[in-house]
């Protein structure tokens, strides 16, 4: 791999980005007291010996473009990315550090706007902020602005992990997937999103995890930010060592999304979200916990498929038609700098 250069298809979240990682850290010893670097799940959990309550934590850097888009801009993205790394292990997030590199003549009311949302985004999830750093760039060095966020949060039990997904578990998603990604994949090709009804789904996702959390059974749980709902889904598979079967007439798609996928010719599975988590649940808990999850306005949750031990590693969707496809993890270039 030395010889080879670092292309966008490294940066989609997709196979190229996970094997480069894979290479690139495959020397990184884990100590015995942490849990997720190993498996490169969302978040570190540094187990706590002394009692039951561990300290997770998570890194996030946005660099979205554009950086203001409908549904959010690039501080909320900061914000919302470290806090759901955090939340989709089964903590709660409470303080958080920033970094924040501009370019030469950035204009200090967009720095504002995105400063005052990303607080907000913060606050309104009880998270404090308590350090952080800024730096300037000569004009031309940086494209206007990349912000890095680190999450640190509070865990009591045991981790929820990709790899502790169960034949039998069901398979929920809390909402409608693709929202983030057909926005900032409208804006690259000269699109109006607005226009064609989009708007990103960034958001938090602790208080969905806390619902769910107050149910039990959580098994497995990740947000499909790069590579979607497909790379979400074959991360949890390969990790657990089973296969994920999903039905393709279940998953929420907004009609918006679908007319953008099928214009541009991108399979909205591959689409991120910023606002939406996978559950693989148990089987006796699914239905209370998509009940709940209505209950408390997230009327698009659905059960889209289940957990079987045959063919492990494979997402497997059954078609509209009565088909059988295999989802694969996502390869090349889909949509460049989408978070």
């Amino acid at each position: 791999m030395n010889d080879r250069r670092i292309t966008l298809a490294h940066g989609t979240g997709g196979k190229e980005m996970q094997d480069l990682i894979k290479y690139m850290f495959s020397s990184v010893i884990t100590p015995k007291n942490v849990i997720g670097l190993e498996a490169m799940d969302d978040a570190a959990v540094i187990l706590n010996s002394g009692n039951n309550e561990h300290i997770v934590i998570a890194t996030d850097s946005a660099t979205v473009d554009p950086i203001f888009f409908p549904g959010g801009n690039i501080g909320t993205l900061a914000a919302f990315g470290s806090i759901n790394d955090v939340a989709v292990i089964g903590a709660d997030p409470l303080f958080a550090l920033d970094a924040i590199v501009v370019e030469e003549g950035f204009t200090l009311s967009d720095l504002e706007k995105i400063i005052t949302s990303m607080l907000d985004a913060f606050n309104k999830n009880n998270v404090t902020v308590i350090a952080g750093d800024f730096k300037v760039m000569p004009e031309g060095q940086v494209d206007r602005i990349i912000i890095t966020t680190t999450v640190i949060g509070f865990l009591n039990g045991d981790p929820i992990l990709d790899s502790k997904a169960r034949p039998g578990d069901k398979v929920i998603v809390s909402g409608p997937i693709g929202d983030h990604g057909a926005v900032i994949t409208a804006y690259r090709y000269g699109l109006d999103p607005e226009k064609e009804g989009l708007s990103s789904d960034c958001a938090s996702v602790l208080p969905i995890m806390r619902i769910a959390r107050a149910i039990g059974g959580i098994h497995a749980a990740k947000d499909p930010t790069r590579g979607g709902l497909a790379m979400a889904l074959n991360e949890i598979a390969e990790k657990s060592g089973v296969s994920i079967w999903i039905r393709e007439d279940e998953i929420p798609i907004r009609e918006s999304v679908r007319v953008i996928s099928e214009l541009l010719g991108i399979d909205p599975l591959y689409l991120a979200c910023e606002g939406r988590v996978v559950l693989v649940v148990d089987p006796e808990r699914a239905e209370s916990i998509l009940d709940a999850l209505h209950s408390a306005g997230y009327i698009d949750a659905r059960i889209i498929g289940e957990v079987r031990k045959e063919r492990p590693g494979y997402v497997i969707m059954e078609t509209e038609v009565g088909g059988y496809r295999i989802v694969e993890e996502l390869r090349g270039e889909l949509t460049p700098r989408i978070c």
